[in-house]
């Protein structure tokens, strides 16, 4: 399942934009309930703004929450950007560290954060579990378990760790645009003869292609009649 992954999301990457691992780091803590769409849509004049740790500790709170105030938790994301600025510079000069131990130190910053920084910024394999992620891989019968670091450990297990973070994205990108919370396009998912849940969503062919999302839906159409 992880090859055919492969095969069926060539262009998985992680969906926020970034050009340093600060930026990523901002991204991600942001992302929380939202969509990365959103947090797009706000980071360029965001990291304008605040182009390194200094301007995010040094912030005006009040401007700093008008700018993200599109995403939710807007009060509580400022904080954090703001307490994760005053980190790294009492911390790290500023800079944002490459370990995971020293990541999750930091404020904003969980396991699951950590991972999309370490996998995306450094090059550093990792399995980000986040909602599809876990979703999925209950679905497939990877693993049993609910808890987000359990869930990585086992899937860790299963998969080469220097696929680690490609496998992330793609089963994430799975989540989105194919095997969808409420109702899966099963009919259309390349993945259905080896799927033990096979049969929870839509199993109509055609009804299950207009189910799916995002810019490839004419190429996973085509993968679906093909296997």
């Amino acid at each position: 399942m992880g090859r055919a992954l492969a095969v069926i999301h060539p262009d998985a990457h992680c969906e926020l934009d970034f050009s340093t691992p600060l930026e990523l780091a901002v991204a991600t803590i942001l992302s929380a309930q939202t969509t990365d769409v959103r947090v797009n849509q706000v980071t360029p004049k965001l990291f304008a703004r605040y182009p390194d740790a200094a301007a995010y500790a040094a912030a005006d709170r009040i401007e700093m929450q008008d700018m993200l105030v599109p995403l939710g938790f807007f009060r509580n994301k400022t904080d954090s950007l703001m307490k994760l600025g005053q980190a790294l510079l009492d911390r790290h000069d500023g800079q944002v560290p490459g370990t995971l131990d020293a990541l999750v130190a930091l404020p904003g910053i969980g396991r699951k954060t950590a991972n999309v920084i370490l996998g995306n910024a450094f090059g550093v394999p990792g399995i980000t579990v986040d909602t599809h992620f876990q979703r999925l891989t209950q679905r497939w019968h990877w693993t049993t378990e609910t808890d987000p670091v359990k869930i990585e450990h086992a899937v860790g297990a299963l998969i080469e760790r220097r696929d680690w973070t490609m496998l992330s994205h793609r089963v994430i990108f799975h989540g989105r645009r194919v095997c969808h919370a409420r109702k899966p396009a099963c009919g259309a998912c390349t993945l259905r003869r080896d799927c033990p849940s096979y049969g929870i969503g839509e199993t109509n062919l055609e009804a299950a292609i207009a189910l799916l999302k995002g810019p490839r839906v004419a190429e996973l159409a085509e993968l679906a009649l093909a296997s």
